[in-house]
């Protein structure tokens, strides 16, 4: 490296520093391209019991974790990530197609949005929504 005479190092300016993208970045970004997938019906638990009192959670204000998240847990670390995600799909749709174009459109997001290396996406499917079930979102009581 070579000094200038103000002192500064030869580093172009968007090299001097540190970039650190916090566990929580990674999880929404993943989150939202898992839902992207034709296929995926929802994220997180496959109970309907569970998805109830999470989207509940979701709504009030402070709740643990935003919706977009949900389903969802990331490791970072300096240049690399690994996922896990838990989807229902759909009944009807090829469980292991859903599972790749979620795993290439989650890589592909994380890894143009972040710059950090997916090392692996593990996908948990936990449930399937059956055509004549109902949705479970309740209305939310806010306004």
């Amino acid at each position: 490296m070579t000094e200038s005479a103000s002192g500064v190092t030869g580093k172009e300016p968007g090299d001097r520093g540190r970039t650190s993208i916090a566990d929580g970045v990674v999880e929404k970004i993943a989150g939202l391209a898992a839902r992207e997938v034709v296929g995926v019906h929802a994220m997180g638990s496959g109970s309907g019991l569970s998805r109830t009192f999470g989207a509940v959670r979701d709504r009030v204000p402070g709740g643990q974790k935003a919706q977009v998240s949900r389903g969802v847990k990331a490791e970072v670390g300096e240049v690399q990530t690994a996922l896990d995600l838990e989807i229902v799909v759909d009944y009807g749709v090829s469980i292991r197609d859903v599972a790749r174009a979620v795993r290439e459109n989650v890589i592909a997001a994380v890894e143009r949005m972040t710059g950090l290396e997916v090392v692996e996406v593990n996908i948990a499917v936990s449930d399937v929504k059956l055509p004549d079930e109902p949705d479970e979102e309740p209305e939310s009581r806010l306004q």
